[in-house]
């Protein structure tokens, strides 16, 4: 084991955790989280659906096998009901546990026209629109209310009630306050205060509950996913490389892939990523992030869906570091 981070938040990763089944071809893993019991889902891509693992990285169970056209973001709420987004679906739907499907928002057959066509760079994104293009993921308000980022083929955030009538949206192309390009994750704190991991923008902004907009982070690596813990750290998936709008080919070595843990107003309280002087099992595509009732981290990493460059020999698509 190898030791990461510093001040108060010191991990050490639990190397080759995880066990898929043999039956469950995998690569990439876009969607992390966990319940309420510390079961750990893996949203994986390769074979579209989910894997449900003990604390110990152990399988208990595999569902919703080829239900999905591309998964994408996973979220959990407070009453273990579980979030997905399917991208390629246009879709957000809402499941148990074990699976059962209790609710779904879906445009899949006429997604909305805001002038992107799959495989267009982020800036052709020439509008905002209603719900959906290609969302990304999905959070919950302290009231219940549904958060959804519409994020590779539009420029918003859609705000629904609970049973997923649509309140509102926010956001428009550009780089603006309020403005967005890929809008690629949401996390929403205590206060009901909305972050917005802008990815492309490298910025995180932060909004209230009418999609008003108060600050932003703008020392971000790309940003891809946020969680927080109990005392309201949040931690921040970075993918790094410098990706701009236009599509820039990403340099990996500037900046680093990283994962940050911040408090809400931004500053960072410890981070590790391939700056890490061992540099040994550095991130390569760190693209969602979980923690668990005893603070260790999980990270979901993509690579065959990741622009540019090869994964190091040593990359793992799904990792945990155990807070020590």
């Amino acid at each position: 084991m190898r030791r990461v981070g510093f001040g108060d938040f010191v991990y050490e990763e639990v190397r080759e955790w995880g066990q898929f089944p043999a039956d469950w071809p995998f690569e990439d893993s876009p969607g992390v989280a966990v319940d309420s019991q510390d079961r750990v889902y893996a949203f994986t891509r390769e074979t579209t659906g989910m894997v449900v693992l003990d604390a110990d990285g152990a399988v208990l169970q595999t569902w919703g096998r080829d239900q999905f056209k591309r998964p994408h973001g996973i979220f959990i709420g407070p009453d273990d009901a579980i979030y997905c987004a399917d991208d390629w679906g246009h879709s957000i739907r809402k499941f148990t546990t074990d699976g059962e499907l209790l609710m779904e928002i879906e445009t899949k057959d006429h997604p909305a026209d805001t002038g992107y066509v799959w495989g267009d760079q982020a800036s052709a994104v020439r509008r905002g629109g209603p719900p959906f293009n290609f969302p990304t993921w999905a959070t919950l308000s302290p009231e219940g209310d549904l958060y959804v980022t519409d994020g590779y083929g539009n420029a918003r955030v859609h705000k629904f009630t609970a049973d997923g009538e649509l309140l509102f949206s926010w956001g428009e192309p550009g780089d603006g306050p309020g403005q967005f390009v890929t809008p690629h994750s949401v996390c929403v704190d205590k206060s009901g205060l909305v972050y917005v991991a802008d990815r492309q923008n490298l910025r995180i902004q932060v909004f209230n509950s009418q999609g008003e907009f108060i600050n932003q982070w703008s020392d971000i690596y790309w940003p891809c996913d946020m969680c927080l813990d109990p005392n309201e750290n949040m931690y921040v998936a970075e993918v790094g490389g410098v990706f701009m709008s236009s599509g820039k080919v990403p340099d990996h070595d500037n900046p680093s892939a990283r994962v940050t843990v911040r408090n809400l107003n931004g500053e960072i309280l410890s981070e590790w990523g391939a700056a890490d002087p061992l540099g040994e099992g550095r991130y390569f595509a760190p693209h969602s992030i979980a923690i668990d009732s005893q603070g260790s981290l999980y990270i979901g990493e993509v690579s065959t869906s990741y622009t540019g460059g090869a994964a190091p020999a040593d990359w793992h698509a799904f990792r945990k570091f155990a807070r020590i």
